[in-house]
């Protein structure tokens, strides 16, 4: 029978190529086959690492993930050793790799790691937000509608957020933060990490929102502070409720929709944010 080699998950530099772990150099030396999100981004790291890919190279990204998953676990299940790299950081993070994965585990063949950077852990570092509790909710919807009613569902979470924006909807989402969240929740948006220009802005979402009306550039990862963290611990006022009910109706969803969505979101009661949304006098406490 023949030993069947295992899927190599390798993480790879976000940035800064002496991020590169001796592991990663040995393994992309030495795999059968390396599969890369691109492949001329794997060649330059290569060639600033000074090693060279002695296995086949395949492109392996989001439009051909499954066209290549059958034959790369052909090769696993032939005894060869895969590597898969995604563009920079750690693979299967918002990159393919999701199906070869289980396409692996359900044939039995071993699915390994070679652990190091990744945008993810490095902004939540960095952020200066609660890191005891955090999700990764990848990049935002595009259209300004479905990325507005998905913060809306998010508005209550707990937990510290971490997204991905690409640099020229950065202005865009931090302002529908704003509006939905609160102007005053804390935020941090991590630009180039661990490159040469490498900066981390921090503040409310609003100033941060102000920021990036201007021209923002590279790789961008926003992180904003939960529901039930130090910034949000004030009461959510009637001005954020109404905004949050105004976003949602200019999207098309009717207003008793909006209502029950932003008052589920924030935990307030109904008849308030009604209030709120008609500028109507109400007699909750707050």
């Amino acid at each position: 029978m023949i030993a069947r080699m295992p899927l190599v998950l390798a993480a790879t530099p976000i940035g800064n190529v002496a991020d590169a772990s001796p592991r990663l150099r040995e393994a992309l030396a030495t795999a059968d086959v390396v599969a890369a999100e691109d492949t001329r981004r794997l060649h330059r790291l290569t060639a600033a690492l000074g090693i060279t890919v002695a296995g086949r190279v395949v492109s392996f990204y989001d439009a051909v993930e499954v066209v290549r998953t059958p034959p790369l676990l052909a090769d696993l299940v032939a005894g060869r050793t895969v590597v898969l790299v995604s563009d920079a950081g750690t693979p299967l993070v918002s990159d393919p790799g999701h199906r070869l994965v289980e396409a692996a585990i359900d044939a039995g063949v071993p699915v390994t790691v070679i652990p190091g950077p990744s945008s993810v852990l490095a902004a939540i570092a960095v952020a200066g937000l609660p890191a005891d509790r955090w999700c990764f909710e990848g990049f935002p919807p595009r259209r300004a509608g479905e990325r507005r009613r998905r913060l809306a569902e998010l508005a209550s979470e707990p937990r510290t957020l971490v997204f991905f924006e690409a640099p020229h909807r950065v202005a865009a989402t931090l302002a529908d933060l704003a509006a939905i969240f609160g102007a005053d929740r804390r935020a941090a948006v991590c630009r180039e990490l661990t490159k040469t220009h490498e900066e981390v802005r921090r503040g409310t979402v609003a100033d941060l929102a102000e920021w990036a009306a201007g021209n923002v550039r590279g790789e961008i990862v926003i992180v904003v502070g939960g529901a039930a963290g130090a910034s949000a611990a004030v009461e959510v006022d009637d001005a954020t409720l109404a905004a949050a009910v105004g976003v949602l109706v200019a999207d098309g969803v009717s207003r008793r929709d909006a209502v029950d969505r932003v008052a589920a979101s924030h935990g307030v009661a109904r008849r308030r944010v009604y209030a709120a949304a008609t500028r109507q006098p109400t007699d909750t406490p707050h």
